[in-house]
């Protein structure tokens, strides 16, 4: 596929477009610093800035998909969503949050939590984007919440999937390596299984 992803330059982002390259997909690398793109074969590395809609549409254009690794602030939910919408591409793929993953009935993991104030806000807005997309009747939407602790580790291709619960292991760990998160991304989307829905992963 011919995929654009945005946030290219990030650690989730840049593990992600390992995963597309070595599978054999097409990319257009988006990041404001872009120089942090390492160059590689079926990589077209663009400089962009969600703050610019008709710019970053313009990026998108013309691709089978879109991925976004951006991270969540309340200015980039609604041009984030414009600038997919007006590229006219219809697949859209978000690194979503754990912080909305229900770990009861009706109680969410950030409600259980205590962090600084600007953490909080961070795990608000990725909520605030998600009941955006539920809006978005447009685009075939994938909002892919990650466990509750995600960093470095194995690259293992091993891991369990869920909806809008947090995956717990044996010991009520939530856990999973930046690798292979975005194995499950690029899994959805070349065989979609969450179109216009939330799913998670953990090991």
């Amino acid at each position: 596929m011919k995929v654009a992803l945005i946030g290219a330059s990030g650690n989730i982002g840049s593990k992600i477009l390992g995963e597309l390259t070595r599978r054999g997909h097409t990319v257009t690398a988006i990041a404001r610093n872009s120089e942090k793109i390492a160059p590689s074969a079926n990589v077209t590395i663009e400089r962009g800035d969600i703050e610019d809609t008709e710019a970053l549409a313009a990026l998108l254009k013309g691709h089978d998909a879109v991925i976004s690794s951006a991270p969540f602030a309340p200015s980039y939910t609604n041009k984030l969503i414009a600038a997919v919408k007006q590229s006219g591409v219809k697949r859209y793929i978000v690194v979503g949050g754990a912080g909305s993953l229900e770990v009861a009935p009706g109680k969410m993991l950030m409600e259980t939590l205590k962090l600084p104030d600007a953490v909080m806000a961070i795990l608000n807005e990725a909520y605030n984007f998600l009941k955006a997309l539920r809006a978005e009747p447009a685009l075939e939407w994938t909002f892919f919440s990650p466990a509750a602790e995600i960093g470095p580790g194995e690259r293992t291709g091993k891991f369990r999937l869920g909806g809008d619960q947090l995956v717990v292991d044996a010991q009520g760990k939530s856990r999973i390596s930046y690798d292979d998160y975005a194995i499950a991304l690029v899994d959805e989307l070349e065989k979609p299984r969450h179109i216009r829905a939330r799913f998670t992963a953990a090991y």
